[in-house]
């Protein structure tokens, strides 16, 4: 299979503009969620160029990053609330901010034990098992959900080759 025909299945899957953008969210805040994960493991193990940010001395959790994420997406989609639709185009806009709303989600709920706590209990048992959990399974849930038919697609042209 080429990478074309990949994009037309993924084009002809994903002709509802709604399900592309909520499979796009949930591809964002999976690999989000993992990415963020696996920079955290190696911040603690101390490998790699990864390290705590501090500001003024206080630790900087990525909790805020995600917050400013989510409402930077709540205001661009205002921004864009009638438009795209009616045009019929390819809204770039609404894929990017499907996208960003994922991944802040992501930064926001990998730390949903601080909230609980408002304190750092990110590596105590209490802080991780749950969330590990119930986000990743979660995050693979949707991207399923909302691509299965994309998905069921592309292994049956992968195969016939």
């Amino acid at each position: 299979m080429t990478p074309d025909r990949a994009a037309e299945i993924y084009r002809q899957e994903f002709a509802d503009t709604r399900r592309e953008r909520l499979f796009l969210s949930s591809v964002s805040f999976f690999m989000t969620f993992a990415a963020t994960r696996a920079i955290t493991h190696a911040i603690r193990a101390g490998v790699g160029p990864f390290h705590n940010l501090t500001v003024g001395g206080r630790h900087f959790h990525h909790l805020v990053l995600g917050i400013a994420g989510l409402l930077g997406t709540g205001y661009l989609w205002l921004i864009e609330v009638d438009t795209g639709a009616a045009t019929g185009t390819d809204d770039a806009l609404a894929k990017f901010t499907s996208i960003l709303y994922g991944g802040a989600s992501a930064l926001t709920l990998d730390e949903f034990a601080l909230w609980l706590d408002l304190e750092d209990v990110y590596w105590t048992r209490q802080g991780r098992a749950s969330v590990d959990a119930v986000v990743l399974f979660g995050g693979v849930l949707s991207i399923g959900l909302w691509g299965g038919p994309f998905f069921r697609r592309l292994f049956r042209e992968l195969s016939h080759i």
